[in-house]
């Protein structure tokens, strides 16, 4: 018990004392997550309601795709992501390995599948009868896309939540692409293994709250839309 006081001890006054270093972390860590998330809900929600509604062949060889993106460990795209930004890689001549535009790609391939796969299941639910109504509509792609996405929103709004989550606790791949170079791709998941590595448990813990904080806030405003959205008529 003494440990885990002296651990929090540690953490408040990490929290007092760490100032500008802490906010720059802070700041990268949701923009990156931020940017990675938006790029990926733009990309794979109207991707899974595509797929939802989809009847054509090979629909169930894409979703099994997209089921497979979902789980795929994020340590192995990290890899193949390394393998083409490196220096003698095909896209090395860009130059943006180890920087947060490197972070943010990796982020967005991660983050694609998770909305993709739960906008789809949530299209994929619609009753017999709302799909019919869809179709008795002849609505262009787009206009369709949007009718749907509001008939399934709390759907949609899960499909949000689950992929900031995705790439907001992400360390893997991050740790890969970025580099952990402190004012520069430090973000708070590889802050903490950093900390944690090097035996400084109250900044970890200190980091790990921040990191929580941000998750509730903005999972607890996707939580507020989903419920709002229900009654959206």
């Amino acid at each position: 018990m003494e440990f885990l006081a002296d651990v929090f001890e540690a953490a408040f006054a990490f929290l007092g004392d760490s100032g500008g270093e802490l906010g720059a972390v802070v700041l990268l860590t949701v923009v990156v997550a931020g940017l990675a998330t938006a790029i990926g809900v733009a990309i794979g929600v109207p991707f899974g309601i595509w797929l939802g509604l989809g009847r054509f062949r090979g629909r169930g060889a894409i979703w099994t795709l997209v089921n497979v993106g979902m789980g795929m460990p994020p340590v192995l795209v990290g890899l193949f992501v390394l393998l083409l930004l490196w220096s003698d890689g095909p896209l090395g001549p860009l130059n943006i390995l180890f920087t947060p535009v490197a972070m943010v790609i990796v982020q967005v391939l991660l983050a694609v599948p998770i909305a993709a796969g739960v906008t789809a299941g949530a299209v994929a639910s619609l009753s017999p009868d709302a799909r019919e109504q869809l179709d008795a509509l002849h609505l262009a792609l787009p206009r369709l896309g949007a009718v749907v996405a509001k008939e399934v929103w709390p759907g949609v709004t899960a499909a949000i939540a689950a992929t900031f989550g995705r790439v907001v606790s992400e360390v893997g791949a991050v740790l890969i692409i970025g580099g952990n170079i402190l004012g520069e791709t430090r973000v708070l998941t590889t802050a903490i293994v950093q900390e944690t590595r090097q035996a400084r448990f109250g900044a970890a813990v200190a980091l790990g709250v921040v990191l929580l904080i941000i998750a509730f806030s903005v999972n607890g405003t996707l939580t507020w839309l989903q419920f709002r959205g229900q009654h959206i008529g």
